[in-house]
Formats: C-alpha cells, sequence, structure tokens
C-alpha cells in the first residue's frame, strides 16, 4: 500500500504497483483515454505526478523500444520514462495488444518508477481543478511521511535536465533544419525527416551560429523563464530585419514570445490532455488539438507586428502567434501528436514551405462557404412503427431535433404514425401527421404545407430511403424544399455500395473486398472471385435484414435468393469473422469542422451484427497509434463523402496487426449515435439538427459545462457497457443464433468506473431474473461458443467456471484476451464468495468491497445489504461531465459506483422519483417511456423536482434536459433503494414504467419508502393471480374458472372437470410472459414447465380459455378507489390474441348499450376494491351470444394502450395520474381508440400467428373517416403495401378480391373448391407425391414466390388457434406465412382482420385518404410481420 498526499493535508490511499519508492512533485492531470506509454515518456511531464482521469490503464501493455524510420523510437517520444510517479483508477494485470511485450507494472518497475492504484481519480482530478495544481508526494507504506520533502520542480532550470547532446537526423534531407532541444518529443523530429528535412539537434543553450535553413523550437518541462540562455541565442535569430523561417511549439512558443518582449504566466492547473479545441484567428476553424502545460502566453503583451494565430475555444487562452509578414510563428499545443489527434500536423508542412520559399504559409484556410439561408418551415420525417432494428433510439433523435429547431424559431412539421412516441405529443412539434411515411403520403403533406426544409436522418432507414425516392421523383425540387444537413447524394454514396468503394479509393482508404451482384448468378460469381466464407447483405436495409454468412454455393444460392425478395442489389463481402470491430461517432458542419464524438470497441468479433454486439465504450484494447489512425480516418472520409451533420463509420480491425478496412458509414442517426449521445452526454441529435440549419460547430455550447464549446470530443472518467436484449424465445421455432442479421429487441447500458462494475450491471439491466455474470444459466458447449447465440455470454460463464483458460476461449470465440481476462476475474472472485456461503459475517469486509467493485449485487439478500451498511460500503454517485472533471459541470447525469470516496453533488433539495420502463423487450417499449416522459414533465410543470431512474439509452426519459436529476442505473430493489436513501425524496412513483417498477413495490414498501400512488399491498392484490381471483368472486364479479396450482396432477384433473383449452398464466408478468393456451395434457405439462421457470415464489393459475368471444380494453384513471376517466376499445381479433399484439378500435364498435354500461360498473367496482390512486387497466372477455362478460386481469399500472387513446380522444391520462396521484383536485372525466409493428421477417423460422403471449414490438396509429379508413393507413405505416396483380389464397373467400380486378392463385386444397371460378391453382411443395398427382403440369408455390409473382399471400389460419400449440408442427399453413414474410410478400393470417382489409382496399381510393383528423376512427394495430421498408 501505499499513500499520495498533497501540500494541503488531503491523502488518498491506494495500492502501490511499479517500483516501491517513495517520491515527490507537482501533481498534475491529463484528460486522455489511450496513450500512457507516449504520455510518460514526454519529458514535458518532467518531476511531475501524472493521474490520468480515464480510469481503466494498462489494458494494451507496454511495446518493446524498438527503432522505427530514421532511427527514431517508434513507440516512445524519448529514451526513458520523465513523470515522477502515476496515478490511476485501475491497473490493467493481463493487457492484450499484439505490440505487447510486457505490462505496465513490470516496465515501471524497469525504470525505477512508482504507481498507486485504487485512487478515485476524478475526485482528485476535481480538487486540482477548484485548488489548482500542487505539490504532492508518494509515500510508500512504512516509510514516515516527514521524510519526503515536497519538491517544487518550478523553481530548478528542468529543460537544462533534459536536453539531450547534439546529433542529426535525416542527413540526406535536402532542407537543413536546426532543432533547439528544450526535451523534443521523438514525434517532432519524425514529422520533420518525413518531410525531407534534415534535422540537427542541439541542446537547449547552443549557440546558433551554425548554418540553417529554418530554426524549430521544441516542447519542454517548466517554467519557460529559467531559459535565459536559449532566449539570448534566439534573439539574434528573430530579431533582425529579414529572420529566417521559425516554429516553435509549446515551450518553444513561450521562449518566442518572451523573445520578442511578451509575458508568460502560470495557469491555474493547466491544459493537458487530447481535446483542446484551439480555433484559428483567420477562418474561424477549430481544431482538435494535444496538450501537454502549465504555463501560457498572454496575448495582450504581443508587440504590435503580431497577431495570435489560435485561441482555446473554452478558457479562451493564446494557443499561437504569429508575425504580420516575417516567416515566424508558434503554437501552445502540440501538432505533432504523439499521444493524440493530428488534426493540425499540416503545420510542418506550413514551416517546410515557408523555409521553401522563405514566404509566410498560414494555417488551412478553407474556402468562402456559401451563404446559409434559414429555412422557415421544416418538415421532419419520424421512423413510423418501431421494430426490431429500428427501435426507440428515432424517437429520441427526432425529439431532440424538434427542440433544436424550436429553439431557432422554426415551424416543424412532423410525419409519423407511431402515436406512442414523445415527439408526436402535444407542445413538441407544431403539427403532426399520424400517416404513413411512403412517398405517396409525404408529397401529399409538403403540397399541403409547402415547408422549404426537410430532415431526413432522424427517422433512421424508413426516413431515409422515403427521403431518397422523394428526391429521384422531382417532388423536393418541384416544391423548392432544400434537404437540411447531408444531401441526398451523400446519403447515396453511403447507401450505394458501388459508389462508396469507388469514392473511398479516390482518397486510397480501403473497404472490406466486396463486390455488388444485381442477379444470383453474379453473387456466385462474385464469391468465387472472393473465396468462402463470404457476407451477404441487402443494399439498403436496415439492421442488416437479409444478410448472413454462406461457407459454400448452396448456402449462397439459398441466402442471395431471400435477399433479392427485400432489395435490388445485393452485396458480397469477403468475410472478415474475428476481426475486431470498431466504430466511431463523427460531428461534421458546414464549414468543415469536424470531430468524433466517441468510439465504441465491440466485444464480439465481426461477424454479429453491431446491434446485436455487446459494445464498450471507450474502447479497451486499442493502443494511441490505433485509435488515432482510425480517428484520422474516419473525418478524412467523412470529409470527402460531404456528410454535415451526425453520421457513424464502423471499421474492421486486424486483432494482430494495424490493418483496418472500412466496412461502411451511416448517413444517418442510428443506435449506436443513440447510445454514443447517453454514453458521453453529448446530445448528438440536437447538435446535428443546429448543423442542419448552418450554424457553426464552434458557435454551438457544449449543453453540459455551458461554458466550453460543443466542437470538443468528450473525455470519459468512466466505462459504458451496451448489452442487447433479445425476446427469441417469445416466437416458435425461432433460431436463437446471433450473426449479420439484427434480432434483438432493446438495449441497456451501465456505467461504471471498471469493465466488470459496468458489464454485471448490464447483464442484469437486461434481464431483471439474472445476477450478473453466470454460471449456473448455461452449460457448456463450444459449439455455442464458436457459433453465437443470444445466451452465449452465460455459456462463457460456465466456460471460465470450469477452469477453460483465456487462451482457449480466445481460439473458440475470438473475443479479446483483454475482456476474457475481465470476466475471468469475476468468476474467481464469485469462487471465493462461494466459501462465505454458510456465513456471511465472515466475510473480510475488503473481499465484499472488492465484490462490489466487481459488480456484484447484493442478490436481494437483505443480510448482504445490512452488512454492507454496517461497514460503510457504500456507493458513491458520480456525474458524466463530458470533460472528466476537468470543467465545473452542470449536468444531471448520474450513476453509481463503488470506485470512488466522494459524491460529485449534495442531496440538498427535495425531489420527486420516477422510474422508468428499463430496456424494451417484446411487450415494453416506447409507450411505457411516452408515460414516463408524460409523468415527468407533469411535474414540472406542478413545481416539483423530478429524479428518474432508467438505463435504456434509446428513450426520451434518459434525454439530458427531461429532469432534474437522472440516474443511469439498474431497476432494482438494491439500487432504487441506495438512491432513496442518499436523496431522500419526496415519494417514489411507480406505476408509469410498465411491469418492472410494479415488481419492486413490494421490497420497497417493507423498507417504509413512501411509494405515491396506489398503495403497493394493493397493486400485489392485482399482480397475484390467486389474490386477484379471490377478490373478484368476494366482490361477485364474472371471471372464467380457475384454480390456483401447486402440481402437475391437480393441474390436469381441473382441466378435465372444465374441459381444454385451458389458459396456464405465472403472476407479475409483463406481455404475457409463460402465459400459454394447453388444448391436451401434453401442452399443459410442457407450458407448467416454462410457467414455474418465470417466477419461483408467486403461484401459477389455471383457466378455462373462452374461445370466439371479443376482448375489450379498458384504461382508466381513479382518485382512492374513485374512477374519474375511463377509455374502452375493443379488439378486432377474436380473445387469444395479446392486447399488445392486438387491433384496437377506438371508440368500441360492436358494443351495445348495455354491456357498455356493465363494463363500467366492473371498473367501478375493480377500481374501488383495489383503492386505486392512479392509471390501471383492465382487460375483459364478452361473448355476446351467451350474454357473457368476464374479467380477465387488472395492471394497476399505465398499459400499451396509454398513449393512443391521450391522443385519440384528446385527454392526457398520464398527465391525468400524475396530478392525482400528487394530491390536486381534478375534475372527474367520465367515459373516454389505435395498430402494432410486426418483424416476423426478422426472426428466422419464427412462425407467424399470435397468441397470449405478446410478440409486437411496436405499434402505429392511423385516422380515419371510418374504421376502413383508418385501418388501411395503418396498415400502410407497417409497410403493408397495396397488391398491384396477383394475390395468392390459401383458405378463405376471394369474390371482393376478385371485383378488384386482381388475378388469383391458390394452393390445391383451396383451388379445387374455386376452379370453377377462374382461380389458378399452384403447386404445394410440401404435399406428399400421392396429394399432387398434377405435379409435372403445375408451377410450384416456390417458384413462384422466388420470382416475386406476387404482391399478396393471404393465408387464414385455422379456427380455435388463439393459444399456439407446441404440437403443431411444421404445417403447411406456417411453411406458407414463413416463406411469405422471407420473400417480403404482404401476409394476411386473420380473419377478421381480412375483413377489414377488404373493405379498406374496396372502399378507399389512395390518394382520398389524406384527411385531417377531428372526429375521425382510430386504429392501433399490431402489424404483422415485417418493418422494414424496401
Amino acid at each position: 500500500m501505499a499513500s499520495l498526499v498533497l501540500e494541503d493535508g488531503t491523502t488518498f490511499k491506494g495500492r502501490l504497483f511499479g517500483a516501491s519508492a517513495s517520491v515527490s512533485g507537482e501533481v498534475v492531470f491529463q484528460t486522455g483515454m489511450v496513450g500512457y506509454p507516449e504520455a510518460l515518456t514526454d519529458p514535458s511531464y518532467k518531476s511531475q505526478i501524472l493521474t490520468l482521469t480515464y480510469p481503466l490503464i494498462g489494458n494494451y501493455g507496454v511495446p518493446s523500444d524498438e527503432d522505427g524510420e530514421f532511427g527514431i523510437s517508434k513507440w516512445f517520444e524519448s529514451s526513458r520514462i520523465h513523470a515522477t510517479a502515476l496515478i490511476v483508477g485501475e491497473l490493467s494485470q493481463n493487457p492484450s495488444h499484439w505490440s505487447s511485450v510486457k505490462s505496465l507494472d513490470q516496465w515501471l518497475k524497469e525504470q525505477g518508477i512508482p504507481g498507486l492504484e485504487g485512487v478515485d481519480t476524478r475526485c482528485l482530478t476535481k480538487k486540482i481543478r477548484e485548488k489548482g495544481t500542487m505539490l504532492g508526494k508518494l509515500v510508500v507504506e512504512g516509510t514516515p511521511a516527514e521524510n519526503i520533502l515536497f519538491d517544487n520542480p518550478d523553481s530548478r532550470n528542468l529543460v537544462k535536465e533534459v536536453s539531450v547532446k547534439p546529433r542529426v537526423y535525416n542527413p540526406d534531407g535536402n532542407l537543413r533544419i536546426l532543432a533547439v532541444d528544450c526535451g523534443i518529443k521523438y514525434n517532432q523530429i519524425r514529422c520533420l525527416c518525413q518531410r525531407g528535412a534534415q534535422v540537427t539537434l542541439v541542446p537547449w543553450d547552443y549557440p546558433l551560429d551554425v548554418y540553417f535553413d529554418g530554426l524549430f523550437i521544441s516542447n519542454g518541462p517548466g517554467d519557460p523563464q529559467h531559459c535565459k540562455k536559449t532566449i539570448e541565442n534566439l534573439r539574434k535569430i528573430v530579431c533582425v530585419e529579414n529572420p529566417k523561417p521559425v516554429f516553435g511549439i509549446c515551450l518553444g512558443h513561450q521562449l518566442l514570445s518572451l523573445v520578442i518582449g511578451a509575458e508568460t504566466y502560470k495557469m491555474k492547473y493547466g491544459n493537458r490532455g487530447h481535446n483542446q479545441p484551439c480555433v484559428h484567428k483567420g477562418t474561424g476553424r477549430c481544431f482538435i488539438t494535444s496538450q501537454n502545460h502549465g504555463f501560457a502566453v498572454d496575448p495582450k503583451t504581443l508587440p504590435k507586428d503580431w497577431d495570435v494565430l489560435f485561441t482555446n475555444s473554452n478558457d479562451h487562452t493564446s494557443e499561437g502567434i504569429i508575425h504580420h509578414h516575417k516567416p515566424l510563428f508558434s503554437v501552445q499545443f502540440h501538432p505533432e501528436h504523439m499521444a493524440g489527434p493530428a488534426d493540425l500536423v499540416s503545420l510542418f508542412d506550413v514551416f517546410l514551405d515557408a523555409v521553401r520559399d522563405f514566404k509566410m504559409g498560414t494555417a488551412n484556410k478553407s474556402g468562402k462557404v456559401e451563404e446559409f439561408v434559414r429555412p422557415r418551415k421544416v418538415l421532419i420525417l419520424g421512423s413510423g412503427g418501431l421494430s426490431i432494428g429500428q427501435a426507440g433510439e428515432f424517437d429520441y433523435s427526432g425529439s431532440q431535433a424538434i427542440k433544436a429547431l424550436k429553439e431557432e424559431n422554426i415551424q416543424t412539421i412532423l410525419i409519423n404514425p407511431n402515436i406512442a412516441t414523445v415527439q408526436t405529443s402535444k407542445g413538441l412539434a407544431d403539427k403532426v401527421y399520424f400517416l404513413p411515411i411512403t412517398p405517396e403520403y409525404v408529397t401529399q403533406v409538403i403540397k399541403n404545407e409547402r415547408p422549404d426544409g426537410v430532415l431526413l436522418t432522424f427517422g433512421g432507414q424508413t426516413a431515409l430511403n422515403c427521403g431518397v425516392e422523394l428526391t429521384k421523383q422531382g417532388v423536393l425540387e418541384k416544391y423548392n424544399v432544400r434537404v437540411l444537413g447531408t444531401q441526398v447524394s451523400s446519403i447515396e454514396m453511403t447507401e450505394d455500395r458501388k459508389i462508396f468503394v469507388e469514392k473511398m479509393e479516390e482518397i486510397n482508404e480501403h473497404v472490406a473486398p466486396s463486390e455488388a451482384a444485381m442477379s444470383v448468378e453474379q453473387a456466385v460469381a462474385a464469391a468465387e472471385r472472393l473465396g468462402y466464407p463470404v457476407l451477404i447483405r441487402s443494399a439498403f436495409a436496415l439492421g442488416g435484414l437479409g444478410s448472413g454468412f454462406a461457407n459454400s454455393k448452396e448456402e449462397l444460392i439459398t441466402l442471395v435468393t431471400q435477399s433479392f425478395a427485400h432489395t435490388s442489389q445485393v452485396l458480397v463481402d469477403k468475410s472478415l469473422k474475428g476481426w475486431k470491430e470498431i466504430e466511431y461517432e463523427v460531428v461534421r458542419d458546414a464549414f468543415d469542422n469536424c470531430i468524433t464524438v466517441c468510439n465504441m470497441e465491440n466485444i464480439d468479433p465481426l461477424g454479429i451484427h453491431t446491434g446485436e454486439s455487446i459494445v464498450v465504450a471507450p474502447s479497451q484494447t486499442l493502443n494511441d497509434y490505433e485509435y488515432n489512425l482510425l480517428r484520422n480516418t474516419a473525418i478524412k472520409v467523412i470529409r470527402h463523402l460531404g456528410i454535415v451533420g451526425e453520421c457513424n463509420i464502423q471499421y474492421a480491425l486486424n486483432p494482430e496487426s494495424e490493418q483496418y478496412y472500412i466496412i461502411e458509414v451511416n448517413a444517418r442517426l442510428s443506435r449506436s449515435s443513440a447510445l454514443a449521445s447517453k454514453a458521453t452526454g453529448y446530445p448528438l441529435a440536437y447538435v446535428a439538427a443546429k448543423l442542419g440549419l448552418g450554424i457553426p460547430l464552434p458557435d454551438l455550447k457544449n449543453s453540459v459545462t455551458n461554458s466550453t464549446t460543443a466542437n470538443f470530443e468528450p473525455s470519459l472518467d468512466y466505462c459504458v457497457v451496451k448489452v442487447p436484449r433479445w425476446d427469441l424465445s417469445k416466437f416458435l421455432r425461432v433460431s436463437t443464433k446471433i450473426g449479420s442479421s439484427m434480432k434483438s429487441v432493446g438495449e441497456v447500458m451501465a456505467i461504471g468506473r471498471s469493465f466488470e462494475e459496468a458489464f454485471q450491471k448490464a447483464l442484469r439491466m437486461v434481464d431483471e431474473n439474472c445476477v450478473g455474470f453466470d454460471h449456473t444459466i448455461k452449460p457448456v458447449s463450444e459449439q455455442e461458443l464458436q457459433i453465437p447465440t443470444d445466451k452465449r455470454i452465460f455459456v462463457l460463464a460456465a466456460a471460465l467456471h470450469a477452469g477453460y483458460s483465456v487462451d482457449h476461449l480466445y481460439e473458440l470465440t475470438k473475443i479479446d484476451r483483454w475482456f476474457l481476462h475481465k470476466m475471468q476475474n469475476i468468476v474467481n472472485h464469485e469462487k471465493l464468495l462461494q466459501t462465505y456461503n454458510q456465513d456471511e459475517s465472515l466475510m473480510p469486509p475488503e473481499v465484499m468491497r472488492k465484490a462490489k467493485q466487481l459488480g456484484f449485487s447484493d442478490n436481494g439478500c437483505l443480510s448482504v445489504r445490512k452488512l454492507r451498511r454496517n461497514w460503510n460500503i457504500l456507493p458513491v454517485v458520480k456525474q458524466i461531465d463530458t470533460v472528466a472533471a476537468e470543467w465545473p459541470a452542470h449536468t444531471n447525469y448520474l450513476y453509481l459506483t463503488y470506485h470512488g470516496t466522494e459524491w460529485d453533488l449534495s442531496f440538498e433539495e427535495s425531489h420527486v422519483m420516477v422510474i422508468g420502463s428499463g430496456v424494451y423487450r417484446i411487450g415494453s417499449s416506447v409507450e411505457f417511456d411516452w408515460c414516463a416522459v408524460g409523468c415527468i414533465m407533469e411535474l414540472r410543470k406542478m413545481g416539483y423536482k423530478t429524479i428518474m431512474v432508467n438505463y435504456n439509452p434509446e428513450t426520451v426519459s434518459t434525454d439530458y434536459d427531461m429532469c432534474n436529476r437522472l440516474y443511469f442505473d439498474e431497476i432494482s430493489f438494491e439500487v432504487v433503494m441506495d438512491i432513496y436513501e442518499m436523496e431522500n425524496p419526496e415519494g417514489i412513483i411507480l406505476s408509469m414504467g410498465g411491469q418492472l417498477p410494479n415488481n419492486i413495490a413490494m421490497s420497497l414498501h417493507r423498507q417504509q419508502c413512501r411509494i405515491l400512488g396506489t398503495s403497493p399491498e394493493f397493486i400485489d392484490s392485482a399482480e397475484n393471480r390467486f389474490k386477484f381471483s379471490r377478490m373478484l368472486d368476494t366482490i361477485g364479479i364474472s371471471q372464467p374458472r380457475w384454480k390456483e396450482l401447486s402440481d402437475t396432477e391437480s393441474a390436469m384433473h381441473f382441466c378435465e372437470t372444465v374441459g381444454y383449452p385451458c389458459l396456464v398464466r405465472p403472476s407479475y408478468v409483463l406481455s404475457g410472459a409463460a402465459m400459454n393456451v394447453a388444448y391436451t395434457d401434453s401442452d399443459l405439462e410442457k407450458y407448467l414447465s416454462s410457467a414455474v421457470a418465470v417466477s419461483k415464489e408467486h403461484p401459477v393459475v389455471i383457466s378455462k380459455f373462452i374461445q370466439e368471444a371479443k376482448e375489450i380494453d379498458v384504461d382508466a384513471v381513479a382518485c382512492d378507489g374513485v374512477v374519474i376517466a375511463i377509455a374502452i376499445s375493443e379488439h378486432v381479433e377474436n380473445a387469444g390474441v395479446h392486447s399488445g399484439d392486438a387491433t384496437l378500435v377506438t371508440p368500441a364498435q360492436d358494443i351495445n348499450h348495455k354491456t357498455m354500461e356493465r363494463i363500467k360498473s366492473i371498473v367501478h367496482a375493480i377500481g374501488q376494491e383495489l383503492q386505486v390512486t392512479g392509471p390501471f387497466n383492465l382487460q375483459l372477455i364478452a361473448k355476446v351470444r351467451d350474454d357473457q362478460l368476464k374479467v380477465i386481469e387488472c395492471n394497476v399500472r399505465v398499459s400499451r394502450s396509454f398513449p393512443f387513446v391521450s391522443k385519440t380522444l384528446g385527454v392526457d391520462l398520464v398527465a391525468l395520474a400524475t396530478q392525482v396521484i400528487m394530491g390536486e383536485e381534478v375534475e372527474p372525466v367520465g367515459l373516454m381508440k389505435g395498430k402494432g409493428v410486426f418483424s416476423f421477417s426478422r426472426l428466422a423460422g419464427a412462425d407467424v400467428v399470435l397468441g397470449v403471449e405478446m410478440t409486437s414490438t411496436g405499434e402505429v396509429a392511423c385516422f380515419g373517416e371510418n374504421r376502413y379508413e383508418a385501418y388501411l393507413k395503418a396498415m400502410l405505416s407497417t409497410g403493408f403495401k397495396i397488391p398491384k396483380k396477383n394475390v395468392l389464397l390459401s383458405i378463405g373467400s376471394y369474390k371482393a378480391l376478385e371485383s378488384l380486378g386482381y388475378n388469383l392463385y391458390a394452393s390445391l386444397g383451396t383451388a379445387d373448391f374455386y376452379t370453377e371460378h377462374g382461380v389458378m391453382a399452384v403447386d404445394w411443395p410440401f404435399e406428399e407425391e400421392s396429394d399432387s398427382p398434377n405435379k409435372d403440369k403445375q408451377r410450384n408455390i416456390m417458384d413462384y414466390l422466388e420470382e416475386n409473382h406476387f404482391d399478396m399471400v393471404i393465408n387464414l389460419s385455422m379456427r380455435n388457434s388463439g393459444g399456439r400449440r407446441l404440437s403443431s408442427f411444421v404445417t403447411k399453413g406456417y411453411r406458407t406465412r414463413r416463406m411469405a414474410v422471407d420473400y417480403s410478400l404482404q401476409l394476411n393470417k386473420y380473419n377478421a382482420l381480412f375483413k377489414n382489409k377488404y373493405n379498406a382496399l374496396f372502399k378507399n381510393k389512395y390518394n382520398a385518404l389524406f384527411k385531417k383528423r377531428q372526429g375521425h376512427r382510430v386504429c392501433k394495430m399490431c402489424s404483422i410481420y415485417r418493418a422494414h421498408y424496401q
């Protein structure tokens, strides 16, 4: 152990590494996230104790000290370490990099330099920021502190200590440069030699009386006033009539200033890092620079012939000076960039050009940018229904764009049929059209509204494709609508593979070897040329749709045939499986200012779609060279493509060398951008919208610090891990393999100050039943390690637990060894924890503290919690401030960590705490985010300060300006309780985030938390199926016959008594998880095993499943049991389709007055019995024939239909519920209508029949004159296309379609029935030989599908198919449905829906659908299949 003692007496304890020596020096901090070998060997750090703000250091080890070109060390900046000591958060014990030969620990030992880890470096940085640079000493345990004296380096001439003997580099160079070594960095010599100079290096006090063409003055440590000798020598060269060109860097800049009579001063804490923005005076351009200095030049003291060359955009200090007409200039930053960005390395060219022709050059002047005319009205294209690959992140980006435009007083028009989104809420856009995002409708809106600008990059691939189409059709030109931000020509460069490859070749960048094919034959030929395995991708597709790996010609043909159903162009790429995948988010304005905001590394190697991969930010295993090589390439590419706004670039990086390929550029906001925004705190979408208006990036403020510019690259002092969530178990027969096509429905983001902490948090966020990196979930399977599935991470845990070595696992998974070692740390510590299982109190406090730092939870165990609190092992609250504590931040972005000693804020004011929805999953999507945002906004209107707890990066509730405090952390009892105890809020609102907050209601209640709204005891009465059913019996409300279950035998007996089918339901679930209809005893046995697995502590209830009944949905708000608002919607489908999947109509169409009154009285009775205060939702079943009305379930929280009914009926139920919860008086509203997006084409092999579990991923809503018109618009919004010619029937009526002039085809069975009416028969490939004697004569259905012959497939499933049977294996119907989806055809499956669709097609002419919304019906529907658009 050792301690860092500061001169004011503050002490930081930590673990010693490197040399065991006590030292003293000046304590400084540096905010770069890479480049520790370069920083430590930088002579400017002489006699300084260097603190690195990024907490994970040593990840890529230390390379060997080999000579590169010109005999200069390839990796280091001088011959030894100059810093006195190193202070870090966490030292990596197992570095991983192809260039590494030793660990940082070993290297420091060899060089005799001590290091200290386990320090709260953020706390130390803030101290230096507030008090200024301080002297300090690192004292090894056992050494008396008073024996080590404080050493002030400013009192010595440090330059003299670091300057070296004369030496000549590149003797054959054609320009002679004399370089004065005041502590020169090797890369300055290299930059001069690479440009053809012969460099003669001379010591600091060398008389400059030798011949040279130009003079260079290097950087160096300490106070420039000590270099009197150098100043005298320089004066003889500079202060003459016609001086030779002179260029100074850092200390060289300060020396040149002193020579000409200007003054220098010591800064409060200096500028040290890789992201300092400097504005060039001549052009106003802003560049990102590397810096390391504690002194600065006072620009007010410059003589008259001199001017400022660069100014720091953050602290406005002078960053460079230039003479008006003599070739003399210097800069304070490090253009030679080791470590850091190379944005201004061109200054070496400027200097050598000046030397060549003895004339002055200037920094990169940009041409005059054309004058930008501000638009007055802007059209924003939303993303339509949510789907796999296109989820809530576009609601977040669209909402930010609207806010940005409103700030500039620009009128906004939004087209988005997704009624569940925040962006379509009142008070955001000036006008909202709930219309499909298709060229036809958008043209109508443009005609109607006449906007003068349009934003295409905020609505995902849907909006982008629509915009490209509108441009091609000439619509935008015709109506004078200008595309803001990135132009369509640039978008097409990134989307069309062939053009993209050509554009990259123009700037000498390489794309993964790839060929575009327009036919199956071309694709086969391309694959032969590239060599198998190859990756097949569709052009213009979202979420890797229609893509996959082919290892042989047969696999290729299958994949390509399906891909051509989605697109006209297929890309055949050489497989780089096993390479690292790296992403950068890049921002560029119209004036060519360009920055990278966030870089991310996929833990999974290439071959897995980035949306399916676990991603960490910033990258952990790249060294400085790779990090900045890819950064510089990103900027070069984005400039060449002319992108304005935000975009994302993805690379494949060879894990064994510096070789890389560009995979692709997304010229729009993507799911990665939402993650990058939340990971860094930089509001990408907001900034991109402002840049689209022609505002220069340096003019925008960093919204987190409110003082620095937005033209900067965020420094992180924490680690972010994103983990996707899949809900593949919800779909029958779906493949669990993950690969190049996206199947995840949501993602979580966890923040910690170590990888393990963030990683385990993230795994728990994805599934609240998971304890973290758990080895018990899946058994070891080498096949699953090689061919990844959605649960591979748990197979990895089992393998590490079983003793597999890191090297063996690397060979199987190609996951970088650094990550595997980190996972090994978790497994090792878990084994240690298990030894204390019998009695936790025997555990040493340090073992507990280490467990919390490695991200272990209390596991719901109160005794562990109590013990931890007794030992004072508590989390601290840290801010995400974008600047690693270098500047004071006014930010509300917070997270909890156990790596820290102090809180970043104080808890003085009282707030109201709202718990968000957590991860998007099937059944819980953007609707709950809408509710949470609505609740926060209403609370703020009422004058309350708000706290939001949520960890979903795709949401609006986690936006930086939504609430007063945002905890980006777990929604679990442990974390919510920790926050509650620190904040002591007025109360917690649980009812706005869906099912997840309800699940922790009782645990919080038992700890005496103030729960606002309905009492947790009553929540429990509604959630616990047994208690709820018993309650209904008590108050005499009818329900299907039920029984609580304890064993299978009694269950079967009950089912026989009431008769199959029966419904099996567990308690406390969302979207019918593990709910199923059993038709036989064997079904029942299978379902019971899955239901019990869902929640062990809660009983399972079995009830009679009523067939051919109508389901009714009621959303209501009550106050102390008195219902004050009711909205009733009915399902179009029969009961048995989950309400979240069903097509709803509001107001209800087929309910008579008597039934309506009965429904109202039931709602009132249940509201009263449960004493509801706030929102609740009720589902009933009506069998009109028998005049039956039964209650199925009640949820005491908001439901998926809340946004619909609120927006449709014009009463904001969430605002109403919030007022009620907070005890406001409200006027009763009394009695108070909607469609979901199915992503079935995404899930290979999933059957497309709906059942009682919820399987839709998003929904849309549209308004119409009658139910049919509303229905057709809603269908179009989910990607439905009106068939043009041919329709395939399989079971069902056809007359209406025939009269619309379609050619009808049918399967043999159906065709026999219809032949006499002129329906053509098609052969069924699945029928046995004996079934189809006409085999030779008829064309096979597969042939027709492959040729895209049909425009629509109608396949009505069998009667009574409300529940899905496990026993119905692959039926013909399933095959037809699956093929239709795989080939991107319109598919219809439900009689009731089909009836609506007939009528919709029949009664509406396409163009008459464009109307305003007063008094129209609304159709909410779950779109039944694909959510991508060709």
